[in-house]
């Protein structure tokens, strides 16, 4: 019989590591989503960007009232609203004004601009996660961080002409903003349901377009990508989002986020026929090289045995 006291076992917890391997996939199931965005809205003619803010939030909240009320029955949902407390509050809040932000820039930049910025979103959650928490970050996930930074920056570069718009820039800087504090917060509060946060970002958001829309009435044919910009990519989206980035560190939910910018030009290609520059395809290759290299030392790190001893697991005597 082995004496386990005289020599260091090895640990494995496959229960948080097949935990993680979800949230990875949650996260980047959300940045697919969320990459329909661009290809939905070019088939959109509605001019008045607070009538898409509040369409599109109105599908997305029915779409995720309705998953919640399936999942959990009436009573579970009300529950989950009452439990969220202040953490869903602020992450309701974040969704809301970034989701809003999203549409509304989009008449005052470009969406060069808006990428370039949302590139900085990793890094922002990093810096928050560990000035606000302490939540430690690897020096692959700096170094991956880094390369996505590059590569959208080598996408984007055709496009920036220069031409500054204090208003659409600082639209574009406060999603990146929102979008990290949300991150953040999901991932420290991982014990609060997200899903209620985010249908209730999309009733605030649904209520603020609602004061500005100029309009609320639109054709049959822009209701019907209405509802699928409002449900599949914001809603099924956020829903997608709000469970998997409590699984898994900050920093890397972000990065996987940023698979939204390089697979949009994809389907923008496919569907639309808008064939991607040569600096779009480099630079995405970047990202997405940056990204899958970083994924499959995460995994190789989860797959190591550890040492009891070394990650706090007692030996046993």
């Amino acid at each position: 019989m082995t004496d386990t006291a005289s020599s260091p076992s090895l640990v494995s917890s496959p229960a948080p590591q097949r935990e993680e391997r979800i949230g990875f996939l949650l996260v980047f199931l959300s940045a697919l989503m969320w990459s329909f965005g661009g290809t939905i809205a070019r088939f959109i003619s509605v001019d008045d960007s607070w009538t898409v803010v509040f369409w599109r939030s109105v599908w997305a909240a029915a779409f995720l009232l309705c998953f919640m009320v399936w999942r959990d029955g009436w009573r579970g949902t009300l529950k989950l609203f009452r439990d969220m407390g202040l953490p869903g509050l602020a992450v309701g809040f974040c969704f809301a004004t970034a989701s809003t932000a999203f549409v509304v820039a989009l008449a005052y930049t470009t969406v060069a601009n808006i990428l370039l910025m949302q590139a900085g979103v990793p890094l922002l959650a990093a810096l928050f996660a560990w000035a606000l928490f302490r939540e430690r970050v690897t020096v692959s996930t700096w170094l991956a961080i880094a390369a996505v930074i590059a590569g959208v920056a080598i996408m984007v570069s055709e496009s920036l002409d220069g031409a500054v718009s204090p208003i659409g820039d600082g639209l574009a800087l406060l999603i990146a903003f929102m979008f990290s504090i949300a991150t953040v917060i999901t991932r420290r509060f991982s014990s609060v349901r997200m899903t209620p946060a985010t249908c209730l970002g999309t009733i605030l958001a649904a209520g603020f377009a609602a004061s500005r829309a100029s309009t609320f009435t639109v054709s049959a044919g822009d209701m019907g990508f209405l509802f699928a910009f409002g449900v599949v990519n914001l809603g099924l989206g956020l829903a997608f989002f709000a469970t998997g980035a409590r699984l898994i560190p900050a920093a890397i939910a972000a990065l996987l986020g940023t698979f939204e910018p390089i697979l949009g030009p994809i389907w923008v290609w496919l569907i639309h026929s808008e064939v991607p520059s040569g600096r779009t395809i480099i630079g995405g290759a970047v990202v997405v090289t940056a990204l899958l290299v970083h994924i499959g030392l995460e995994f190789k790190r989860q797959t190591r045995p550890q040492r009891a001893g070394v990650t706090g697991v007692p030996s046993p005597n």
